[in-house]
């Protein structure tokens, strides 16, 4: 996970408009913020995106 994808995920959940284990909802927000690494990434690497929200680690 780049830093970049960190912040994009940190900025979604900060905007408190959904629940960040809804990751269709997620993945569809970030494309409506330009979030284009994190629309990819969560296609890619959804386990990965699950394992960051659950402990914050990467």
């Amino acid at each position: 996970m780049t830093n970049k994808v960190r912040e994009q995920i940190l900025v979604i959940r900060h905007t408190g408009l959904t629940n960040m284990f809804d990751v269709n909802t997620v993945q569809r927000i970030a494309h409506e913020m330009n979030f284009f690494e994190l629309v990819v990434f969560l296609e890619e690497h959804k386990d990965q995106y699950v394992h960051f929200i659950l402990t914050g680690e990467e």
